[in-house]
């Protein structure tokens, strides 16, 4: 019968996240490149992760406070507070973006309009074979995205594209484009 609880925690806590996401969503994305249904998002596994590990956080809670003692509950708390940050990043993390520009959005900060001719440069790091792309913008801000995260490449041919449109030059005449190799935009220099 211990079964159950952890079942009818586990469907609440989905349950909850479902109505936070979709109450988010309508609370704080009403740009249109929200609706555009094109997006970079984070994999699933952050929020799956996170709500495995909240999970994971109540049952040791519930455990400590049945008499395991303090270590048990300061220990849940713990792992209950990594899988509600990781759950907060995946649901504010994202670049949403249309045919004319692009809105970032990240955990604290408000949301940032761009078009894509605002974009001067890019940087590329590889660590331990994941490549991270860094977009450098006019305003000093930069955009870090992961190669491996949900629809970054439709992302970036079309931000290249798009730049190209927005600035008057011809794509094959950038000599700096090389998709394969994860370069779309001109090298920063001096960084």
């Amino acid at each position: 019968m211990g079964w159950i609880p952890m079942v009818v925690i586990a469907g609440v806590t989905f349950g909850l996240c479902f109505l936070v996401d979709r109450l988010f969503t309508k609370t704080f994305r009403g740009k249109k490149q929200h609706e555009s249904g094109l997006a970079v998002r984070l994999n699933k596994k952050y929020g799956a992760f996170g709500l495995i590990l909240f999970a994971l956080g109540v049952a040791a809670i519930f455990a400590g406070i049945n008499g395991s003692g303090w270590p048990i509950i300061v220990g849940g708390s713990v792992v209950l507070l990594l899988g509600v940050g990781l759950v907060v990043y995946y649901l504010t993390f994202g670049v949403y973006y249309d045919d004319e520009g692009f809105v970032l959005t990240t955990f604290g900060k408000r949301s940032t309009t761009y078009r894509y001719e605002q974009i001067q440069g890019q940087l590329l790091y590889n660590s331990y074979g994941n490549i991270l792309i860094e977009l450098h913008m006019e305003d000093g801000r930069t955009v870090g995205l992961q190669a491996g995260m949900k629809g970054v490449y439709p992302f970036m041919d079309k931000a290249f594209y798009k730049w190209c449109a927005q600035k008057g030059l011809e794509p094959g005449d950038c000599d700096f484009h090389d998709p394969d190799n994860s370069l779309w935009f001109p090298m920063m220099e001096g960084k």
